[in-house]
């Protein structure tokens, strides 16, 4: 006492504010340990409960079967299971890894859209994609969509459409091919469909494991062409896309181009986008053979003459080459978001020169050519005059692309140059001033490809 009393007053309030200090310190650390141990305790309380479980109700927690197991053996069953779904994660991320950044020596992992509408060669383009072996392409899988939108209550909106096919689209890329089974009809069953439009159309889907063994009194609307095989299961579908180097998708259906943006932005993707184009007489020409009943009133007006042409056909007409005109004139404009990821392509070059374009659509997308594709267009665009059907991929190509001149109408020709006048300018597609012009073999209807078209 003797020797605190003789401290300084200031010494002392010193000591005095440590000691009440360390009372604090002393007191706050008890609680945070009391914290601690708390939550340890309830963090093995729920692994004990967890363990505790029978095998059946870890299954139905994670939707998952396994196999019945003594309640003595519930833990290292538990312990089982735990482990299976941390292999299943661990899949999943890799899978998710190679989608962002390809698989090591095999390159970067591309996604190839062609964008096109009907008759314009877009299956025949298509096979270029579907023969290569690394590629998991996909032919026409929106065909499911546009029947499905097309029949709700009042109809859907053309930008309503384009959104729901633009969604659809980025799940197909990322392999999530169960999206499609919101629209296929009959809805499948235990992920299993006999009704995938044109299933036919693509190898990976033909090929194993995805070709299972037939099953015999299942009809099969869209079958395999050379090889029988069960119901496609998508769940095997969807792994085979995954195993896949590259995902390519052709479509009929997307004509705006500005809302692909997303697609085109989205880091999971490394998307380029193939415009492909034809002459709109051309067109015109194999839709009214191909879907005959539909151009009932171009036929007759064509070979008659008698009633005037409806407003609303023309007005239709000339629609469709805007909006393909419209999205045309974005992608040459090489916006930023698109630069580098667009490209033009004309029917009549792949036609006149497949393996030359061939080489460009996939330089342009960053892939490598195979003998096998090349092999697939030398023995299909050599075809006799008299084998190429009206779906048919394999053609005479460079005396198929502009037959439609020797049998179409000059009127015909003219409503339709009156119509896409701005469209057919735009990808190099000349008019002709007469009947002889349009049937005069030496009287060329295109000019030279651009360059630019290339962006």
């Amino acid at each position: 006492m003797e020797i605190r009393r003789a401290l300084p007053q200031d010494i002392r309030e010193l000591l005095h504010c440590l000691k009440m200090r360390s009372k604090y310190a002393v007191l706050l650390v008890f609680v945070i340990s009391l914290v601690i141990i708390e939550k340890e305790n309830n963090f093995i309380s729920r692994v004990s409960d967890k363990l505790k479980q029978s095998p059946q109700a870890l299954a139905e927690a994670n939707s998952t079967e396994v196999s019945p197991a003594p309640a003595e053996n519930g833990s290292l069953a538990s312990l089982q299971e735990l482990d299976a779904a941390f292999s299943q994660l661990r899949s999943h991320l890799y899978n998710i890894t190679l989608q962002l950044a390809g698989d090591g020596d095999a390159g970067p992992r591309r996604h190839v859209l062609l964008m096109a509408t009907t008759r314009t060669g877009s299956s025949f383009v298509g096979e270029f994609f579907n023969q290569q072996g690394s590629i998991f392409y996909l032919f026409e899988p929106l065909w499911h969509v546009e029947k499905t939108v097309t029949f709700l209550p009042g109809g859907a909106s053309a930008v309503g459409s384009a959104l729901v096919y633009r969604d659809v689209l980025k799940q197909l890329l990322l392999c999530d091919l169960y999206i499609l089974e919101n629209f296929i009809s009959p809805a499948p069953e235990g992920h299993l469909t006999p009704f995938l439009f044109r299933r036919g159309s693509s190898h990976s889907l033909c090929e194993e494991p995805v070709c299972t063994p037939s099953t015999k009194k299942v009809f099969e609307k869209y079958y395999c062409r050379n090889r029988r095989c069960g119901p496609l299961n998508i769940t095997l579908a969807a792994e085979a896309c995954r195993r896949k180097q590259h995902v390519a998708l052709k479509t009929v259906r997307v004509r705006q181009l500005e809302f692909l943006q997303p697609l085109v932005e989205d880091p999971r993707l490394d998307l380029r986008i193939i415009q492909l184009v034809r002459d709109p007489r051309a067109v015109l020409a194999s839709r009214m053979v191909a879907f005959s009943g539909k151009y009932e009133t171009w036929k007759k007006w064509a070979s008659e003459g008698e009633a005037p042409l409806r407003e609303e056909e023309v007005q239709r007409l000339r629609g469709n080459c805007e909006s393909i005109r419209v999205s045309a004139e974005l992608g040459l404009r090489r916006p930023g978001w698109l630069r580098g990821r667009y490209m033009l392509v004309r029917y009549e070059d792949v036609a006149r020169a497949p393996l030359q374009k061939a080489r460009e659509m996939y330089r342009f997308a960053g892939l490598p050519l195979t003998p096998q594709v090349e092999e697939w267009i030398g023995k299909n665009t050599q075809a006799p005059r008299d084998s190429s059907g009206v779906y048919s991929t394999c053609k005479n190509s460079s005396e198929q692309f502009d037959k439609w001149r020797f049998s179409m109408p000059f009127k015909l020709a003219q409503v339709v140059q009156d119509a896409c006048a701005p469209a057919m300018q735009l990808f190099g597609y000349k008019l002709a001033s007469s009947p002889a012009a349009l049937a005069n073999r030496s009287f060329s209807l295109l000019e030279e490809a651009q360059p630019a078209w290339v962006t």
